[in-house]
């Protein structure tokens, strides 16, 4: 099975000013990813703004990021939906394409009980590409507890999860309770923090590292950080944790992917604006993100 450990990035869809997708500017954001060194590629997430997307742009996307990837990192595809029926359809499209993984989040809006989700889940395993779990209640509204988790990590090929339930007492015990045994038998369950402000205390309970929305702009740094953490240099990785802090903060300071899309584009890579529902940044958040990049020795080209 292909490892899923280090930094990820979950990318934006890049667009043009027109409100198509910029293909090319995908292909150049992810020549850039790689060129600085990350682990992986996680297109068709949220970062990617795959609600307004119709699927004819998502199979480009898809194809795209494989291509360019040529094999070199992981793809690890979004193919979520709260509709088991579609997920699968994303699922099998992940998997015709040559992606190494799909992302399957937690069917939001309806809040399926507990045998709704180990079904939907077991649906999505039998497609026969590794299955990374993403838990996010403040999106689903439905959060999994580790008693839950454990069940549907049992599921022959659930690969690991991607947490961002911003509860670090439940990403402890789901790394004592399932990632860890999981390993000491010679097996494998990946724990990523979805939350990048919570890499660094993730990897010091024994996660494997990050899905992170910064590294868009920010790959080599969240990279190094990300290293450090895995090989237990946490002096080092708790300087770079601080000196980040500010721009993560910043990168959140309204809806995702809006702050992250706007800084990418500031710093002359391709990003452009995102799609309704999702609005333009206020005058006041573009000042903090300013600041913050500036504290980064980012230069801004407006």
């Amino acid at each position: 099975m292909t490892q899923f450990r280090g930094a990820f990035t979950a990318l934006i869809t890049p667009m043009k000013e027109s409100g198509e997708v910029d293909y090319e500017g995908f292909r150049r954001l992810i020549a850039f990813q790689i060129e600085e060194g990350i682990d992986g590629l996680v297109p068709l997430g949220t970062t990617g703004e795959t609600p307004t997307l119709d699927e004819d742009e998502e199979d480009k996307l898809i194809e795209i990021a494989v291509k360019e990837a040529k094999g070199r990192v992981p793809v690890i595809i979004g193919a979520g939906s709260n509709d088991t029926k579609h997920m699968v359809i994303y699922t099998e499209r992940a998997k015709r394409l040559g992606a190494d993984a799909a992302l399957v989040v937690t069917p939001y809006y309806n809040k399926p009980n507990d045998d709704g989700l180990i079904r939907h889940f077991e649906a999505a395993a039998k497609v026969g590409i590794p299955i990374i779990i993403y838990n996010i209640a403040s999106r689903t509204g439905r959060n999994i507890p580790t008693p839950l988790m454990e069940k549907i990590a049992h599921i022959p090929g659930i690969a690991g999860v991607k947490e961002a339930s911003g509860d670090l007492n439940q990403m402890g015990d789901v790394i004592r309770e399932i990632a860890l045994p999981r390993k000491a038998g010679g097996g494998e369950f990946y724990v990523l923090s979805g939350d990048d402000a919570f890499t660094l205390p993730l990897a010091a309970l024994g996660g494997d590292g990050v899905i992170s929305v910064i590294s868009n702009l920010l790959p080599a740094k969240i990279k190094a950080l990300t290293k450090a953490c895995l090989e237990g240099k946490f002096e080092e990785a708790r300087k770079l944790h601080y000196e980040l802090l500010p721009f993560v903060k910043a990168a959140f300071v309204e809806t995702n992917p809006i702050p992250i899309k706007q800084a990418v584009t500031w710093a002359g890579l391709p990003g452009g604006p995102t799609r309704l529902p999702l609005g333009k940044l206020s005058s006041a958040s573009e000042a903090v993100l300013k600041t913050a990049m500036e504290g980064l020795g980012i230069k801004i080209k407006l």
